[in-house]
């Protein structure tokens, strides 16, 4: 059955705010980590989520900061930049994934947007047989240099034809994934994809990468289940 509702994850040292939203059929779970303010509140990402959700897939809309947090990172934006941080607390949630029974059988994709790109890079290499593939929108996926020769899972990475900067990040960062992947330029979009149609983009081209690679198996089910 569909169903809808908040939760609170206890993960890397803070409690977690979260939106978990399952829809009939679901096919596969898509975890958002946003950089900046990482909240379950980004009218983008949740824009993404609800696209997806009509394409039978669940989402968990994070924060992944506290509220307190969220305050001085408004102001300083240091904790957006903290990339271990949101690493270990994107990864925590991941494993409280795991060990849900209602949940623990279905694939899980991460969705990262601009920093938060290189905590689902980070969290997708330390956790190869539960996360089963990537999307990037407008990441920052240089900042997980160190660790993306180590990611497994299948990684889009999504960047506005005009986010000039940060198609050379992408571009250099792709050097490094060994695993399989793709760089989709979506023309006409700046950083935050704010032109018409380009978010819609943004949506399909994440639906379709997460369609083709979130697929449940046996093995799947095992390994989520004995976390």
């Amino acid at each position: 059955m569909p169903h809808s509702r908040d939760v609170i994850i206890e993960a890397g040292g803070a409690r977690l705010h979260g939106r978990l939203d399952v829809p009939e059929g679901c096919t596969g779970l898509v975890v958002f980590s946003h950089g900046s303010g990482s909240s379950r509140f980004s009218p983008r990402n949740q824009a993404v989520a609800a696209f997806l959700n009509r394409g039978a897939l669940g989402t968990l809309l994070l924060d992944l900061l506290t509220a307190d947090e969220s305050v001085t990172d408004g102001l300083t934006g240091e904790y957006r930049f903290d990339i271990d941080l949101l690493t270990r607390r994107l990864t925590g949630a991941v494993d409280w994934l795991s060990s849900q029974p209602e949940l623990a059988a279905l694939p899980v994709g991460l969705f990262g947007s601009s920093t938060g790109a290189a905590s689902a890079l980070n969290t997708a290499a330390s956790r190869p047989e539960i996360v089963g593939a990537v999307v990037s929108r407008g990441g920052r996926a240089d900042l997980a240099m160190p660790t993306l020769p180590l990611v497994r899972a299948p990684t889009l990475l999504i960047v506005g034809e005009r986010d000039e900067t940060v198609i050379t990040m992408n571009r250099e960062a792709a050097i490094r994934l060994r695993a399989e992947h793709a760089l989709a330029i979506v023309p006409g979009a700046t950083h935050l994809f704010e032109e018409p149609g380009t978010l819609e983009e943004v949506a399909r081209l994440a639906r379709d990468w997460f369609g083709r690679h979130l697929v449940r198996t046996p093995a799947r089910g095992v390994a989520a289940g004995g976390r």
